[in-house]
């Protein structure tokens, strides 16, 4: 920070990740954000040595924060945090000194990318089916796909005793497709694709909304401060109950 000319609360706020600009415009305007115990008038900059508070606790770079993490999830490693049921879990795989959880579920048979995070609050505002927050797919299967494949699944399969909202299909070559769902049944375009006919031989995940995957498999790293900030901009608005 330059202590000479200071940095405008909101900007603060979203650098060192509690939320957007937008969202932190909002908390100042409903009076949650505090600057040396007194509450600022928006655009107000704060200084070395402040302290800055939201809902009356302290946040900044030497607070504790939450982890978010992105990772490549091999085939063989289960998504749950139950370390004395699944041996293969995702938790000792990582190994991360503080307590993490998953966000969402990739299958055991499955591959990509997942999130791992400490942040209660953006686990539900991300999986909230309602949110319809992007994931996109490659998907492989066991024979040649038909010429309407493709117009078959983005308008909808009938699976779970309800119908898969549409979405995104595009075909790659004769065996594999990209998909992109707004929403996470289970097994999901497992079960569409047996409905087709189809058995998939390889699933792998390669974005979540603003995040795309950049890894090998089995490697993992932090969130950078664009990507966290990005997200929160694309969650800004989504909901993290059920109504």
């Amino acid at each position: 920070m330059n202590s000479a000319e200071g940095i405008r609360i909101n900007k603060y706020l979203s650098e060192i990740g509690v939320c957007s600009r937008r969202g932190a415009d909002k908390l100042i305007e409903a009076g949650r954000v505090t600057i040396n115990g007194n509450v600022p008038e928006m655009g107000t900059k704060i200084q070395e040595g402040d302290q800055v508070a939201v809902d009356g606790k302290l946040v900044g770079p030497t607070q504790e924060k939450h982890v978010y993490l992105i990772f490549n999830k091999p085939v063989g490693i289960v998504c749950t945090t139950d370390t004395r049921v699944e041996k293969d879990n995702i938790i000792d795989y990582i190994n991360y000194p503080s307590r993490i959880f998953p966000i969402g579920r990739l299958d055991k048979p499955s591959e990509g990318l997942i999130f791992l995070t400490s942040d209660g609050d953006i686990v539900n505002k991300i999986l909230r089916a309602r949110n319809k927050h992007e994931k996109e797919y490659i998907v492989s299967v066991d024979k040649r796909l038909g010429a309407d494949f493709a117009k078959k699944m983005s308008q909808g399969i009938p699976i779970l005793d309800t119908v898969t909202r549409a979405c995104e299909v595009e075909v790659l070559n004769s065996t594999t497709f990209k998909i992109i769902l707004t929403q996470g049944l289970n097994r999901q375009i497992r079960r569409m694709c047996e409905y087709l006919g189809y058995e998939v031989t390889a699933l792998k995940r390669v974005r979540i909304m603003n995040i795309s995957l950049d890894l090998p498999v089995g490697q993992w790293r932090a969130f950078t401060p664009k990507e966290l900030a990005d997200l929160n901009q694309l969650l800004e608005d989504s909901s993290k109950t059920v109504n």
